[in-house]
Order: structure tokens, then sequence, then C-alpha cells
């Protein structure tokens, strides 16, 4: 795959062990670019790190952001020019039995990254992606806008407003003043292959198919801005590489969700992974004792004007890549690093064919 702009761009990828970390460093690594990965050690049997043998493709440090001198000691020696903030603790329902560490790494670790770098001299530009749990629930059906009211009625959604407004802090204090271009990026629920982490309803129904039990959910009603992996990551690009060219334009928060009518409930996500799948019971699971947000949407008229970018694909074929890929690897014990790959170019085939019908 050709990208002349990441082309051996130094970059850096904290949370590169994660789900979307993973699947970004494998885009990096077909860009070609200069890859440098922070994150924890992946479980040895599902991590998707560890099945795209990314190990063999970038440089790794295992590393936790919220140590500050280890974390400056490594940012200081391999100067990136491009920073992908993707580390923290990504689970509602886990910040509810760790509320002080989901704070500490989602914040404090967010500080952490943010005050390494503001003296950085190679640095061009960052993103840091945060999430649409950040915006005070309201209870509107409107979609939430890049200038709506932070907030958060749960540990984990507060974390991400809080570091929203460090992110903003520091944009203003530290980096407009050296035309280092900052921006946050704020995605709907996104789904895709290789995801294991427990308490999310992909993996969850995956592992209930897999071992052909009931898939038990919870609030099956709920509204999400459902989106494939693929379609924020192409927007993270898209935005790094903007930050880049023009810091002072780029630099802010923006949200990467789907289109409005593409906003689906959590049953209808399950029933369709049932239905691609070829079998699977469902059972709606009741007194989940934690508050969640009911209707989550995203506005993204700001994105789709001035970056260009828009969802590509329908729920029903993000739902399908994602149900497709576990089937693969799982059923038909295809390599991961193939069908991941595969999904990867046939994606960005899309995103070409876009530039080339909106220019």
């Amino acid at each position: 795959m050709v990208n002349k702009f990441f082309k051996n761009k130094k970059v850096l990828i904290t949370g590169a062990t994660g789900f979307k970390g993973a699947w970004l460093c494998q885009i990096l690594s077909l860009f070609n670019s200069n890859i440098l990965g922070i994150g924890y050690k992946p479980n040895k049997n599902q991590n998707l790190f560890n099945n795209l043998k990314l190990n063999n493709k970038i440089k790794l440090k295992y590393t936790d952001i919220r140590d500050y001198n280890k974390l400056s000691k490594i940012i200081n020696q391999f100067r990136p020019q491009i920073i992908f903030h993707l580390a923290a603790q990504p689970i509602i329902f886990q910040s509810y039995k760790d509320p002080y560490g989901t704070i500490n790494i989602n914040s404090t670790g967010t500080l952490n990254v943010l005050d390494v770098c503001k003296n950085l001299k190679s640095l061009k530009s960052i993103v840091c992606i945060t999430s649409d749990k950040c915006y005070a629930n309201n209870f509107s059906t409107k979609g939430f806008k890049e200038t709506d009211h932070l907030g958060g009625s749960d540990p984990y959604s507060a974390s991400k407003a809080s570091a929203e407004i460090i992110i903003n802090a520091y944009k203003e204090s530290f980096f407009n003043k050296k035309k280092i271009g900052i921006a946050s990026a704020r995605a709907g629920n996104v789904i895709g292959g290789g995801d294991w982490s427990p308490n999310r309803l992909i993996p969850d129904t995956i592992n209930s198919l897999l071992k052909k039990k009931v898939i038990n959910i919870r609030n099956p009603g709920f509204n999400r801005p459902w989106q494939h992996v693929l379609e924020p990551i192409n927007g993270y690009l898209v935005l790094a590489e903007k930050l880049y060219q023009n810091p002072k334009k780029y630099s802010g928060a923006w949200n990467f969700g789907s289109e409005k009518n593409t906003v689906t409930s959590v049953y209808e996500v399950v029933n369709k992974m049932t239905k691609i799948w070829g079998s699977g019971k469902i059972n709606f699971k009741k007194n989940f004792k934690y508050y969640e947000q009911k209707n989550l949407q995203l506005n993204i008229d700001k994105v789709k004007k001035d970056l260009k970018w828009k969802p590509l694909l329908s729920i029903k074929q993000s739902v399908e890549n994602t149900v497709n890929w576990y089937k693969e690897v799982y059923v038909n014990k295809k390599s991961p690093q193939e069908v991941t790959k595969n999904q990867i170019i046939e994606y960005f085939k899309h995103v070409k064919k876009n530039k080339k019908n909106s220019s």
C-alpha cells in the first residue's frame, strides 16, 4: 500500500498493543512508517497485536503511561514527528470497579504524554483519541457537537471529559505557540475483528457464538453510533496529516461517528451478528446495576465539511466485516494477518474511490 505522507515518518503510538492500536500499527506498517509502540505486554492467546505478529514489524516498549520518567525517556529518545495517543482504560464497567485507576490512566496518563511532548522539537502533530462518552448526556437525540458541554455520569466518561479539558489547556498554553498541531478525536462505538475486551458487546457475543452458548445482552434498546474500526482510524490518519501541514487551522476537537441513519440498537446489532454467523440464541440480561447512557449519537458535520472525511461503510457492512473476521480466523482457520490485511486493502480502495469521486 502506498501512502506518500506516512512513508518513513517517525510515528509513536501509545496503546499500541490494544485493539485499535493494533489495527493502526498494521496500517502504518503497510504504509512503511517508522513506528514505536508503547503499551502493556499483551496476553499470549486472544490478542490482536500478537495475532498480527506486530512485534516483528514495529519497535515496542512495554510501558505504563503513568510512569512519567520512563515515558519521557522513551519519547525523547525516539523523537517522533507524529503521535497517536490511544492508551486508556476503555471499559465503562471496569471504571465502576476501579474509578481511581481509570481516571488516573485516562486523565493523568494523557497529562503525562502531553507534558513530555510540549518541548519536543521533532513533533509536528499529535492526535489524542478520546470518546463520544466525554459529553454531558442531556438525553438529546440530535447528536453531540464538538462545542457541546463535556461531562460524565460514570467514572469512565468523566475521565474522558477530564482528558479533553487537559488537551485543550495544553493546546492553548503550549502547542499553539510552538506551531505543533494537536487535536482530540471523539469516536463512537468501534467494532471490528480481533477485539477480545471483556464486558464489550461484540467480543462477548463472539465468545458465546464460538462456545455455542446463549448470548446474554443488557440494555437491548440502547442506541449507539456503531462503526467499523477502519472508519475512525482513517479519520485519525487524515487528521494527523492535516495537523502536520496546518496546525493552526486543524487543532481542536473532532467527532468521528457514523451517519445519523446508522445509529442502531444493541439488540439489532446482535441480531445481525447471529444471522451472519448462522446461529445464536439471544437472552436479555436484567438488573445491570451501573448507569449507562441510553442514546449516543455524534454530529459529524464539522469533520465532513472541514476534513472531507465521512464514514464509508453501512452498519450492515460494518457488522459483516466484524463477524466475518472472527469466522475466517476461528472457524475457517485462516491467518489473522491475511484476513486483517485484506480488510485494510479493501477498505482503502473505498477511500481512494471516494476521494476520486469527491474531487
